[in-house]
Order: structure tokens, then C-alpha cells, then sequence
């Protein structure tokens, strides 16, 4: 099997489980050692208390191809942070692509709250975990990642910007979360490229990671069991589909082009022709715009 990034160093910063986890196993499929953080271990578990662990998302890396090392890291500490950095450059000498997928804000938000009647600890705790966690990433890994040119920094986030330009997204601190981290990519590649690196903003669709699949009472192989309550979910992707996206990011010499800007997972599959586990390609922002959100009956033809 084709392994483009065989000798390539990433970290998914943000790793346990959904995007993160699909994204550092399609890394360790295409060759790459990955670093996998996250505050979610064997040992012990975060304030999300769920099963899922960095040692488990390391070791179904190794499994697809690859190298998986689990390192736990709160990544709201630049002290954890700076030596994780110096743990990568020691066993390394280098680090290809930053993949900062942080977030923690699921227990956080409530919907439809205005931002007076908000719980306010909870609102600034997740600014704090899905922005500010990007921030001391990116400050201590990116010197790693320009000592070789062709570094790639991928900003994950929910929506594209023509989407969150133009949609108010749930709740204020959801929407600025989402939308800073928008503009993170943005601001990252104007200082990434003059000096030979490639940083860009990637949202999936609507995913199907562990906790979206039990909101549903479902698992990966039934899924389709929820579409009688939820019928628009049938656009849904797996975690396997951007991860794939951002291991054709990494593995084009030509990336640059798409320095600064706003991508999709299914936007991404047209142009590589990456596919789903299923075969298919959805593209999730463009039916949300024309079926979804446009009220129209659930009907995924054209879109996956």
C-alpha cells in the first residue's frame, strides 16, 4: 500500500476521539509517526468521562501503518506543551504537520442561550479550550515545524468561513469559538508562507464520532437507523473521511495553493477524489445550504 508520508512527523493535538483520532489514523495509513495528545488516558479520564483514550487512538495508528505515541498533555499548559515540543524535536528533529483539533466545549454551550443568560465560567471555559489551546500550540510548535520547508498547519474547526460568515452558529460562544479558529488559519498563513510553510482552516461535515453516534442511541453500523428521527443525518461522514482530506493536504507538493483559506472535507474530496470508508464522497456544506437549511425534504442525491 501507497504510504506518501512514510518519514513525515505529525501532531494531532486533540486526538481521544472524533476528527482527531480520524485524522491521526489516515496520517498513520499514509506512513507517518504521529503524535497523538490529549488529556484523556488509561489512567486517568477528563471532566468528559468518557472511554475513549490517546493510548487507544496511538495504537490504531500503528495498527493502520504507521507510528502512534500517545503523550498526555493539557494543552492549556505551555509548560506540558513546550516540553511535548521538545519530546518531538529530541526523538525526531522535526515535525511536518500541526494538526490543532482542540476543543472540549461539548458540555459547555447551551443552546439557544443569549450571551446575558449563559452560564459565563462555562462560556469563557470554552473560549479558553477551543482558542486559546491553538494559540500556545501553535507558539511552541511552530519553530519545530520551519526548520524544514513544507510544514503543514491544519486549524480544525466546524464550518467554512463563507458558512460562519453568513450563519449565526447556536451560541455566541460557539460562534466565536468556531469562527476565531477560522480566522486562526487565516492569520497562520500569512506568517507560515513567506517563510515556506502552508497553514489552512479544515471543518468535516456532520461527523459521526463516538459521542454523536450514542446522542443517536447508534453505532458506526447502523447508523442509518437514526435517519427516521433525524433525516437530514443522512449526509453524515465519518471520522476516517477528514482525515483523509488533511492526509492529501499533507501529501501534495503543490499544498501552498491552498495557503489561508477555508477548506471542507467533502470540498476536498472532489479535488483529490478521496473517498469515505463507504465509498462515497458527502459534501456536507453544500447540502446544508441547499436542502437543509433551504427547508427542503431530506435527499442526499447529488451530494454524496
Amino acid at each position: 500500500m501507497s504510504q506518501p508520508l512514510k518519514g513525515k512527523v505529525a501532531l494531532v493535538a486533540g486526538a481521544t476521539r472524533g476528527a482527531g483520532r480520524g485524522v491521526a489514523v489516515e496520517l498513520g495509513a499514509a506512513g507517518a509517526t504521529v503524535y497523538a495528545t490529549g488529556r484523556s488516558t488509561r489512567d486517568r479520564r477528563s471532566e468528559y468521562d468518557r472511554p475513549e483514550t490517546i493510548e487507544d487512538t496511538a495504537d490504531l495508528v500503528t495498527q493502520a501503518g504507521g507510528e502512534g505515541i500517545a503523550v498526555p498533555t493539557d494543552h492549556l499548559e505551555p509548560a506540558q506543551v513546550r516540553a511535548l515540543v521538545d519530546r518531538i524535536a529530541d526523538e525526531q528533529g522535526r515535525l511536518d504537520v500541526l494538526v490543532n483539533n482542540i476543543w472540549g466545549g461539548e458540555k459547555l454551550f447551551e443552546w439557544e442561550s443569549p450571551v446575558w443568560e449563559h452560564d459565563l465560567d462555562n462560556g469563557l471555559r470554552l473560549l479558553r479550550l477551543a482558542v486559546e489551546t491553538h494559540v500556545i500550540t501553535s507558539h511552541h510548535a511552530l519553530p519545530l515545524l520551519l526548520r524544514h520547508p513544507g510544514g503543514l498547519v491544519v486549524e480544525m474547526t466546524d464550518g467554512t468561513a463563507e458558512y460562519n460568515g453568513a450563519t449565526y452558529r447556536n451560541t455566541f460562544f460557539y460562534d466565536l469559538a468556531k469562527t476565531s479558529v477560522l480566522r486562526m488559519g487565516f492569520a497562520l498563513g500569512h506568517e507560515l508562507g513567506p517563510r515556506g510553510a502552508t497553514a489552512v482552516t479544515l471543518t468535516p461535515g456532520w461527523l459521526r464520532s463516538e459521542m454523536m453516534l450514542e446522542h443517536y442511541g447508534v453505532r458506526e453500523d447502523n447508523w442509518r437507523d437514526a435517519l427516521d428521527r433525524v433525516p437530514h443525518f443522512a449526509i453524515s461522514e465519518t471520522p476516517r473521511y477528514v482525515g483523509r482530506a488533511v492526509t492529501a493536504l499533507a501529501a501534495d507538493p503543490e499544498v501552498a495553493r491552498f495557503n489561508s483559506t477555508s477548506l471542507s472535507s467533502g470540498g476536498l474530496a472532489q479535488v483529490y477524489g478521496f473517498t469515505d470508508l463507504d465509498g462515497s464522497r458527502p459534501d456536507a456544506w453544500r447540502y446544508i445550504v441547499e436542502v437543509q437549511d433551504a427547508g427542503k425534504p431530506a435527499d442526499t442525491t447529488g451530494y454524496r
